[in-house]
């Protein structure tokens, strides 16, 4: 190989070394994430409160059987399963209070498993 192609080779290789070093301001870096648990009869937290426009992804763990989560005022549906972490993303954009359910059976208690996601400016 010549100088000039190591060279270009160096000059290439520190370029993107650079670009995967710096920071940045991505989407996900602006995500605020809210853990939580599924599991009879529980969400914990059941509520939660979040920022207009500010986008959410709720990272929801079932600590023993397959569940499911349902957001319906923002069209939000994902089954949460034993032993598992869903992540489900919400950009909520508009005020209020919003009921969130288990839409899947899992037992005698299951219609009380519910929450609250509370939205405010």
């Amino acid at each position: 190989m010549t100088r000039a192609t190591v060279t270009t080779i160096a000059v290439v290789a520190l370029i993107g070394l650079m670009a995967a070093l710096a920071p940045r301001t991505t989407r996900s870096a602006q995500e605020q994430v809210i853990r939580m648990t599924a599991k009879k009869f529980e969400y914990s937290p059941n509520e939660i409160t979040v920022k207009k426009g500010v986008p959410v992804v709720l990272e929801i763990t079932s600590l023993d059987r397959d569940h499911g989560f349902k957001l319906r005022e923002f069209g939000v549906r994902a089954d949460v399963k034993s032993g598992a972490t869903t992540r489900v993303r919400i950009v909520p954009n508009k005020t209020g209070r919003f009921p969130f359910q288990c839409d899947v059976f899992c037992g005698s208690g299951h219609e009380d498993m519910s929450g609250e996601l509370v939205v405010v400016d």
